[in-house]
């Protein structure tokens, strides 16, 4: 199998930093972004949606969608488990990584894709031009006040995202703040001690480097 991938997206990333954890080494081939190589046929075949991450099988099967790819990987490869190892914990490790990707990474996308003038003209994601909104720009900066805000709270009272382990929330939690850092000159907030903790914690992990 081979990973498509594009070094500097975070979503790449967040299944990078998948494999890592796992301990799996697979091959990468680079679309380049920058270069418009998502929207090229041959890349289109293997993937319509004109994104990244995929995963390519062995026998050719396409699988895109970052916790879909997971998904696979991790009932390829149980352990260490980062998606729960009995019922509870992947209903609750899965409920914790919805809401960091709706709340904290779909946030930074708003802000980065409605507010960059480089993405003019794709304001999402995917095969279809769409302008951009400068309101959604604004909002989703203030959506990512919030979020963390109230992910420095619920570190607060658990280690990780999703309760005493680390898991896959983690890396979704990660990967959308330092995504931020970059893009929107993000500086996590002096008085969200607990989540700048959180923060050194994960970037000290081997997968953080991925």
């Amino acid at each position: 199998m081979k990973l498509y991938d594009y070094p500097t997206a975070p979503n790449p990333r967040r299944v990078r930093f998948f494999i890592a954890e796992k301990g799996l080494t697979i091959p990468t081939v680079t679309v380049d972004l920058a270069k418009r190589e998502q929207f090229a046929p041959t890349f289109r075949i293997l993937n319509p949606s004109c994104t990244v991450p995929v995963l390519e099988l062995d026998d050719g099967t396409a699988i895109s969608e970052v916790p879909v790819i997971c998904r696979y990987l991790e009932e390829l490869h149980p352990d260490p488990p980062l998606m729960g190892a009995t019922r509870e914990q992947r209903a609750i490790i899965g409920m914790w990584d919805r809401r960091m990707e709706i709340d904290g990474y779909l946030a930074v996308m708003e802000a980065v894709r409605n507010g960059l003038p480089g993405l003019s003209g794709r304001a999402l994601v995917g095969p279809h031009g769409y302008a951009q909104i400068p309101e959604l720009a604004a909002r989703g900066r203030q959506r990512l006040t919030d979020f963390m805000a109230d992910l420095d709270t619920r570190l607060r009272d658990v280690p990780y995202v999703a309760g005493n382990a680390f898991s896959i929330a983690d890396i979704t939690a990660f990967v959308t703040l330092d995504f931020a850092r970059s893009r929107l000159k993000l500086t996590l907030p002096d008085e969200a001690t607990t989540l700048r903790a959180w923060f050194t914690t994960i970037a000290r992990r081997p997968g953080a480097q991925a």
